[in-house]
């Protein structure tokens, strides 16, 4: 298989799954084996198309990043999301990942961290919509600052590959009162920033890799990504309008026997 059909491949998977609660890092260690796409060279493309993802979650939301940029941002009167709600959401899991990202990026990005992983958050996910009461904070710009600390410290769970950041994030907003739509938008604006310092910290540790003849095979992954992600996040926030994240939850079970009878049942 050509480099540039790997690129599309890998680049759908990623724009599909990025955003949505079935765990991204699980789809791409089991595509990526099965494509044979592994290694240093894979490593770096797939951090790359993130970036992609995260371009079109700062399309769709430009309106308040924009917004976020000035300088009253930081402080919280009259409504709204403000940079304050990103910074206190954001703090938490950017801590304890950067204390503990060697021991993570060394011992957890594996298959069988990965299918537990996708099992207890699938578990986290049918646990809270069974929790989930009548939300009392509907839209993203109506949301509390301790709201936006408590999904944050539900986001470090996201830390252990599989679970999901968007999964969890969703799930600890239900059990904060939030509605579905409005705990997965701010989860989307939240891992902006930490998608965008997290790659560009692996990246410049592995840039001197990737050479001239990559580049097309980059760029199209880029863009791929970046299209699907789009789609995937406007279908994806019309979907919980009318339905629950159960689907999502046995979509995850079904991935996690799957993985676990291609590693380790054959």
């Amino acid at each position: 298989m050509s480099d540039n059909i790997i690129a599309v491949v890998i680049g759908v998977v990623e724009g599909l799954t990025e955003f949505l609660p079935v765990s991204s890092t699980g789809h791409m260690i089991l595509v990526g084996s099965l494509l044979g796409f592994e290694g240093e060279k894979a490593s770096v493309f797939e951090v790359f198309i993130q970036l992609g993802a995260i371009l079109s979650v700062f399309i769709l939301y430009r309106d308040k990043f924009l917004a976020m940029l000035k300088p009253q941002s930081l402080r919280v009167y009259g409504g709204g999301l403000t940079a304050l709600h990103v910074l206190v959401g954001i703090v938490p899991v950017m801590g304890i990942g950067y204390l503990l990202h060697k021991p993570i990026k060394t011992f957890l990005f594996a298959p069988q961290t990965v299918i537990v992983g996708l099992v207890a958050g699938a578990v986290l996910m049918l646990v809270a919509e069974k929790a989930a009461k009548r939300p009392v904070t509907r839209s993203v710009d109506n949301m509390t600052l301790s709201q936006a600390f408590w999904v944050g410290l539900f986001q470090i769970l996201s830390l252990w590959p599989g679970f999901s950041r968007s999964g969890s994030t969703i799930a600890g907003g239900l059990f904060l009162g939030m509605s579905r739509t409005a705990a997965a938008e701010f989860s989307f604006i939240i891992a902006v920033p930490i998608m965008l310092v997290a790659c560009i910290y692996d990246l410049l540790k592995i840039w001197d890799q990737l050479g001239s003849s990559d580049l097309l095979m980059f760029a199209i992954g880029f863009g791929v990504a970046f299209v699907t992600a789009y789609i995937s996040i406007v279908w994806f926030l019309r979907f919980l309008n009318n339905s629950t994240l159960a689907s999502f939850a046995y979509y995850r079970f079904i991935i996690a026997g799957v993985s676990y009878y291609y590693f380790f049942g054959r």
